[in-house]
C-alpha cells in the first residue's frame, strides 16, 4: 500500500519560513517524480514545485520562484519543501504527490499517489 504523509505545516507570520516534509512508503521512491501542490479554500489545486527522479531537475510555479525550494532524499524516501519569505497568499493545504510520467509535472492529473495534505497558514 502506497502512503505519502506530509508534515511540517503550521501558522507563521508573513515573511517567515516553514519546512514541509513528505515521507513515502510502499513504492520505489527513487523512480517517481515528486511534486507539491496546494489548494486554498474555494480555489483549484495548483502546482507549486516538482523534482524529477531521473536527473533531479526541479520545476517551480512562477509565484514561488526564488522563495521555495524542493528537494528529495531517496535514501529516506522523503521529499521536502523549504518555504521562505512566506506571503498570505501562500495560505493553503499543501499536498505532495508522486508521478511516474515523464511530462506534465504541473498537471495534478499526471500524479497517481497523493498525501492527505498539511495546512500552511500565513498571517499578515
Amino acid at each position: 500500500q502506497v502512503r505519502l504523509v506530509e508534515s511540517g505545516g503550521g501558522l507563521v507570520q508573513a515573511g517567515g519560513s516553514l519546512s514541509l516534509s513528505c515521507a513515502a512508503s510502499g513504492l520505489t521512491f527513487s523512480s517517481y517524480n515528486m511534486g507539491w501542490f496546494r489548494q486554498a479554500p474555494g480555489k483549484e489545486r495548483e502546482f507549486v514545485a516538482a523534482v524529477r527522479w531521473s536527473d533531479d531537475n526541479r520545476y517551480y510555479a512562477d509565484s514561488v520562484k526564488g522563495r521555495i525550494t524542493i528537494s528529495r532524499d531517496n535514501a529516506k524516501n522523503t521529499v521536502y519543501l523549504q518555504m521562505n519569505s512566506l506571503k498570505s497568499e501562500d495560505t493553503a493545504v499543501h499536498y505532495c504527490a508522486a508521478s511516474f510520467r515523464t511530462t506534465g509535472h504541473q498537471n495534478p492529473s499526471q500524479y497517481i499517489y497523493w498525501g492527505q495534505g498539511t495546512q500552511v497558514t500565513v498571517s499578515s
